[in-house]
């Protein structure tokens, strides 16, 4: 299986009256894992919500392999998205969440039970999701993301809550997913992970553009000590 790009092209979104989105263009391709950094309030967020068609934009496109997730027949199988760990019904079960998942992409029961074992959740698939830790729900929202083994994975802060042996974990994971041909986006301030697993840096500031460069070219001989010190010249907070 091999990844189809993400293509944002001239995003332009206005929200009351303000500009969040000033004319952004950027590629994740595939095999690569394309990290999207900036300030809080930089438009992470709305850009990663703009390509899996939960904000629409008021100008320009966002599109993965050229068209709409909308226009899927199954969208988990295309994209795996982690956008808000929050969203689900405290009172379901695990298992029962991502059956629904499975459910709506046609997969069958041997998905939920592969999906729980590759996110270290296979004794918990009984418990409510409203008894999880923050960590657990992270792990939850990436198995609904890969339960599908879709060919894009597009995840906002998936680091949030993990201990340090789930963030190898995820490293991993990313990794694989990338050099298997497959197309990772990511928005995350952790640097040190950025460091170490990103093929390409993406920047916003304050709604645009700043940076879209191979990491290698950020990342130097220093590694997460130049990331750092050239990230925070080009936001403004150094």
């Amino acid at each position: 299986m091999t990844g189809r790009p993400v293509v944002v092209a001239g995003a332009v979104k206005e929200k009351g009256g303000r500009r969040v989105l000033n004319d952004v263009s950027f590629t994740a391709r595939p095999g690569e894992v394309t990290a999207l950094l900036g300030p809080n309030g930089a438009g992470k967020t709305t850009v990663l919500r703009a390509i899996v068609g939960l904000e629409g934009l008021s100008a320009g496109t966002a599109t993965i392999g050229g068209g709409r997730l909308a226009d899927e027949p199954f969208p988990a199988r295309a994209v795996g998205a982690v956008l808000d760990v929050d969203g689900y019904s405290p009172a379901r079960t695990v298992r029962a969440q991502l059956a629904l998942s499975a459910t709506a992409s046609d997969l069958d029961a041997g998905a939920v039970e592969r999906s729980l074992r590759l996110v270290g959740l296979a004794a918990y698939g009984a418990a409510r999701i409203g008894q999880l830790s923050l960590g657990m729900r992270q792990r939850l929202a990436l198995a609904a993301a890969l339960i599908g083994e879709p060919e894009v994975l597009v995840l906002d802060e998936p680091h949030n809550g993990l201990d340090a042996g789930a963030i190898r974990w995820l490293r991993e994971v990313l990794t694989r997913y990338a050099r298997s041909g497959r197309t990772v986006l990511l928005s995350t301030h952790l640097l040190s992970e950025v460091a170490e697993l990103a093929d390409r840096i993406v920047i916003l500031v304050d709604g645009a553009l700043a940076v879209d460069a191979p990491a290698a070219e950020w990342i130097g001989t220093a590694g997460t000590a130049s990331l750092e010190q050239r990230y925070l010249a080009r936001v403004g907070e150094l």
